[in-house]
């Protein structure tokens, strides 16, 4: 996208968040039936599976989004070349190009960008982007990144052209990776790429050359930075801190602010739709971005219908991911929706059971709420129906007997308020919390006994 047009598509985008909630709902309806429409006539698949839930010409423009089917992963997979509206666009081959071409930024066929994205069966599956719905995405990634920013100081910032750090896996298609990278040329911004893979060594040399004044990354990752920069290893002057790829906690958030002293910005995304929401504010809760998807939560499970990619329409997709919403007001900062529960993935929730055979689930987000001075990550494992082990990693100037206490404390009210007093939680330090060796991602739930143990 040419520059300026960038700018003014951004501060087109910009201006929704001056909206009312009545404005934002009335302009996310006019989206919602242009996309509805278009998939009815352009994807073979929708429009079948529309009949047969009763939708047609005549009421498609009226019927409420919940009379629409729900799809999962394992239907897209399987109904992959009937539901794109691309003619001739074939997940085989865009299988066989991404495992005989080298991973870059390059669309396939000029006009495709492929996101990647691991099936039930082992095989690899694809979101797939036209280069509309690329862009529309990355003024949404550009927005959320400089989110609290007027028009006039993202001009003065762009002037001075940022150093903009990456740091997460990157040696595949990752949508995120694919996304930062293109977002940040689009803004004319020099940017580095670190792979959570590489030796700390690279880090170190190639940072103290590069001097970045913003990063972008896992928040495990750039945890790791903030060590570096504790030990002298590093020294790095940044204003802002993007976390995203994991779920970010309190005591993580409270630690990257009080080590860079920057403000640290949470973006929501996910490979259906790479732009879903942004949390600057945890007490506020994350935005979600009502003018680019429509989020539902219905039975405790969400699910996405995305108002821009027009190539592979996704109407009423499940995530995996678990939250509450709460509609906005005219009385909130911005009008859209904001995800008040947690945000985290529905694999990641620990059920108990008491002596009777009742059960309960417990999020470990919900634990990692508090906030502790000095206490930097965690996991957890689950250990019985009736206990669990956090696995918590704190700064070397903190006190054991301290932390544990405090979290003790906190974990056996917040349990009690879940109804699950008769859970346990042990406190167990570790030196380091490693990401998965495979995805390069932290794991909130340690599920096996040899990687507790690698932790450990």
């Amino acid at each position: 996208m040419n520059y300026l047009k960038l700018l003014w598509a951004l501060y087109r985008l910009k201006s929704n968040t001056k909206k009312s909630p009545a404005q934002i709902k009335k302009l996310q309806e006019r989206k919602l039936r242009k996309m509805l429409v278009y998939a009815y006539y352009h994807s073979d698949y929708y429009n079948q599976a529309f009949k047969q839930a009763g939708i047609t010409e005549s009421n498609i423009g009226s019927a409420p989004l919940s009379d629409f089917p729900k799809i999962d992963k394992q239907q897209l997979l399987k109904h992959f070349d009937r539901l794109v509206t691309v003619k001739g666009l074939k997940q085989d081959e865009l299988r066989r190009y991404d495992e005989s071409t080298k991973t870059n930024r390059t669309p396939f066929k000029g006009k495709y960008h492929l996101v990647h994205s691991s099936g039930s069966t082992g095989k690899p599956g694809y979101f797939v982007y036209d280069n509309n719905a690329w862009n529309s995405m990355l003024l949404g990634i550009i927005r959320a990144a400089l989110w609290d920013m007027s028009m006039i100081q993202i001009l003065r910032l762009l002037k001075q052209t940022p150093h903009i750090l990456y740091i997460a896996a990157t040696d595949g298609r990752y949508g995120g990776a694919m996304a930062v990278g293109d977002g940040i040329d689009g803004v004319r911004a020099k940017q580095l790429y670190l792979d959570i893979k590489t030796p700390l060594a690279e880090w170190v040399n190639k940072i103290r050359k590069f001097k970045p004044n913003m990063i972008i990354g896992y928040p495990s990752a750039v945890k790791i930075l903030g060590e570096l920069a504790e030990k002298g290893e590093i020294k790095v002057n940044v204003f802002r801190i993007i976390s995203c790829g994991e779920p970010l906690g309190a005591s993580l958030r409270y630690y990257l602010e009080e080590t860079f002293k920057a403000e640290v910005v949470n973006f929501y995304g996910a490979s259906e739709s790479l732009s879903l929401g942004v949390e600057t504010d945890p007490n506020e809760g994350m935005i979600l971005f009502d003018d680019m998807n429509v989020i539902e939560v219905e039975d405790g499970n969400m699910y996405l219908t995305s108002l821009y990619n027009f190539a592979q329409p996704l109407i009423r997709y499940r995530l995996s991911d678990s939250l509450t919403l709460e509609q906005p007001t005219d009385g909130c900062r911005y009008p859209f929706t904001r995800a008040t529960g947690l945000l985290g993935r529905n694999d990641d929730i620990l059920w108990f059971e008491d002596g009777k055979g009742n059960r309960e689930f417990l999020h470990p987000l919900a634990v990692e709420g508090i906030c502790i001075e000095g206490l930097r990550d965690y996991q957890f494992r689950q250990t019985s129906k009736s206990s669990f082990e956090m696995l918590a990693e704190i700064s070397r100037s903190a006190s054991e007997s301290e932390i544990r206490s405090k979290i003790t404390k906190q974990v056996n009210a917040i349990l009690s308020e879940n109804g699950l007093s008769y859970v346990q939680c042990h406190v167990t330090f570790v030196d380091e919390i490693l990401p998965d060796r495979n995805t390069g991602k932290k794991q909130l739930i340690v599920k096996d006994k040899e990687r507790l143990e690698a932790a450990v």
